[in-house]
């Protein structure tokens, strides 16, 4: 359900899918800590697999650091791997050292896999494979030239490779067509605070990039990480992109890889980040991402990496801007409706006009005194923690109909006319069967439906928060 290897936090990671069906996650991991370190965090990566992209497995330590001297020798950031030949191709960003001003010297390499899980990987040479360019993209202090992600190119003859048919996983062999990679980049031409870009480079073979202006540059965003593009069904384009300054992500759309890309704003909350799409077991996409947690896990510990959040749908039409849903394929792990105190449950909420406030812990068990609510007045929805301290906020579009709740130990997610709109954090309290009060006072018992966990005795970091009561 919400997954993190023994004794480790997640940060960003990519999907892979095998012949059987099986998933694998390969992951950054590094300790609880607050203080991130960048040469000495995040220096391998995970591996876990699942049948459902619900239940995971651990899988131990799947990628490392290269050797002494060679531009990988200090970590191993995010990674793209997919499916080339009969094997496996992985571009993955790796860093050298640290500037004399402290910032991570970043460049992106390549390697290879006979096999298809994940596993087994040997790298290309000794030298990265694409550098940032420094007529376009800053090349030291404040650089960015991480988080590639690959795909076949629709315009690939511009460079000598050829049309392919691009998709999330790279698509195809790669023998008879070109290549085009994104990259997290800092635009030369724009104050450092706001030169946040996509960056672009093409090849006619995985091995040879030529380094391209921005494909992106929005010029209000710091960063704009993790960069994932998705060919659509009609043959239209979709990027994700993280940003760094909200730590959500949001939407672009083009008719054709190079454009002309339309901003279609905001696509997950605040909290959720670095998404990946992936075919779902029934062949719908779906979007996974990170969430954060607390070190110490309680309401005044630090954010730290956390862990990778369950799937939603990915929903994309013609007349309106990109969402995410709830994903039915959640739905077999909901037991029967019950008003009795559970921590780990869904619950649904029709709306009127009225404001409404719905409490799913309090301080105690037998007290009334609130300690994570949900509320939502009009267009203004909220998350708030003990004392009505304000957790996390949004303006809805419009108001909404319907919301659905989700808590996962610590986490809340929010649903207003199924999408995906808030989420937050909250160590405190006792579960209390839900209730909500609207503004004309009245008050109801909320039925919900327990969620049940797939590993809910697995004594390692992923196990889920299990509340005081057991604490």
């Amino acid at each position: 359900m919400r997954y993190a290897p023994p004794g480790l936090c997640v940060n960003d990671f990519a999907l892979l899918r095998d012949d059987n069906g099986t998933y694998t996650v390969l992951h950054l991991q590094g300790p609880w800590t607050a203080e991130f370190d960048h040469l000495r965090m995040e220096t391998s990566y995970g591996r876990a697999t699942s049948a459902d992209l619900v239940d995971w497995r651990p899988e131990g330590t799947a990628f490392g650091n290269g050797l002494p001297g060679r531009f990988d020798q200090q970590a191993v950031w995010t990674m793209h791997p997919f499916r080339h030949g009969t094997g496996m191709a992985m571009f993955y960003t790796g860093v050298s050292g640290l500037t004399p001003e402290g910032w991570p010297l970043q460049s992106v390499g390549l390697a290879y896999a006979d096999r298809t899980d994940g596993t087994g990987w040997r790298r290309h040479g000794t030298a990265p494979v694409v550098e940032a360019d420094p007529r376009w993209y800053r090349t030291a202090d404040r650089m960015g030239w991480r988080d590639p992600f690959v795909v076949r190119d629709d315009e690939g003859g511009a460079e000598g490779g050829g049309s392919g048919d691009g998709g999330a996983d790279g698509g195809g062999s790669g023998d008879d067509g070109g290549w085009a990679m994104v990259i997290c980049a800092s635009d030369a031409s724009l104050p450092v605070e706001v030169s946040g870009c996509v960056a672009l480079a093409t090849s006619p073979d995985l091995e040879n990039w030529t380094v391209h202006p921005p494909l992106i540059s929005p010029g209000d965003v710091d960063e704009l990480e993790c960069p994932v593009l998705e060919r659509l069904d009609d043959g239209t384009w979709l990027l994700l992109g993280s940003i760094g300054a909200t730590r959500g992500f949001e939407a672009w759309t083009a008719p054709r890889l190079r454009g002309p890309w339309t901003r279609r704003g905001q696509l997950g909350p605040t909290g959720a980040y670095a998404p990946r799409v992936i075919p779902a077991p029934d062949g719908s996409r779906v979007v996974l991402h990170t969430s954060p947690r607390r070190v110490g896990l309680t309401d005044t510990g630090d954010h730290c990496r956390g862990m990778l959040a369950q799937p939603k749908s990915l929903v994309v039409r013609e007349d309106s801007a990109p969402h995410l849903a709830w994903w039915p394929g959640l739905d077999a792990w909901l037991g029967d409706r019950t008003t009795a105190p559970t921590l780990h449950a869904v619950g649904d909420i029709e709306l009127s006009a009225d404001p409404v406030e719905v409490t799913l812990r309090t301080a105690t068990t037998d007290s009334d005194r609130p300690a994570l609510t949900v509320g939502c007045d009009g267009r203004n929805l909220r998350i708030s923690g003990p004392a009505g301290t304000l957790l996390a906020e949004t303006v809805l579009p419009e108001p909404a109909a319907t919301l659905r709740i989700l808590t996962v130990g610590e986490y809340v997610e929010v649903y207003a006319d199924g999408v995906f709109v808030l989420t937050s954090l909250c160590y405190s309290g006792q579960p209390v069967p839900w209730t909500a009060v609207t503004g004309d006072h009245t008050r109801t018992v909320v039925p919900v439906r327990p969620l049940r966990l797939p590993a809910p005795d697995r004594d390692d970091a992923s196990a889920i928060w299990p509340g005081h009561a057991r604490s």
